[in-house]
């Protein structure tokens, strides 16, 4: 994973500066270098988890949460992403040997930064983007069976694509969908309820699928 999001950073960032020693070239430079975005969000984790001894898999919740972002343009179609925003998840480890455990709830913070190519040429303007993810993970309540559970910080890495619709030359539409690939290690102290501590390999690899309203300045 780490090689591959290496190779497409680099790939974008190559063709990234191509784009830009052309404008440069051209001295084109009549276009709004800053964009930010006010969305709503869902964030819907396609979870599974490798749980040692007693097996089963983990149940992740949906999140309804704002989400901030602030573009930066280096020419009209190259630009680079601060994706700002943080959700909280209940988690349940489903289907083990001990029967279903919740396990309270978690909050994720994950900044994440996209190289991204716009469709120039009208109002409706697609785009396509790539980038690294870090996730941080805090507020842990552990819920009613663990005595204590300790999320890894996680890199992971962000697919993502959408289109701004242009109400007018500043303020526009936004729809965007990001995957990204994230996993975690879990480790769950339930030395009271089941008298072990419990390490899990935890994939959330969620679906992000939002829609607000931005401004270009």
């Amino acid at each position: 994973m780490k090689r591959t999001t290496i190779s497409l950073m680099a790939l974008l960032l190559g063709f990234a500066n191509v784009s830009i020693a052309q404008d440069t070239n051209s001295g084109t430079n009549d276009f709004s270098k800053w964009q930010f975005r006010l969305r709503g969000i869902v964030v819907a984790p396609d979870e599974s988890a490798s749980i040692e001894a007693i097996g089963g898999d983990v149940s992740i919740s949906t999140a309804f949460v704002p989400e901030f972002d602030i573009t930066y343009f280096f020419t009209e179609n190259w630009s680079a992403e601060l994706i700002l925003g943080t959700a909280k998840h209940d988690v349940e480890a489903i289907e083990t040997t001990a029967g279903n455990i919740d396990l309270g709830h978690v909050w994720l913070l994950p900044p994440t930064l996209t190289a991204q190519y716009h469709f120039t040429g009208g109002d409706f303007v697609p785009y396509l983007g790539a980038g690294p993810n870090l996730t941080l993970f805090y507020g842990v309540d552990e819920g009613p069976a663990a005595d204590d559970v300790d999320y890894d910080t996680a890199i992971g890495f962000a697919l993502q694509g959408g289109f701004d619709f242009m109400l007018n030359d500043k303020w526009f539409l936004n729809l965007d969908v990001k995957k990204l690939f994230l996993g975690t290690d879990a480790t769950v102290n339930a030395t009271t309820a089941l008298g072990a501590t419990v390490v899990a390999d935890v994939d959330i690899n969620p679906w992000i699928i939002g829609f607000g309203v931005g401004l270009k300045l």
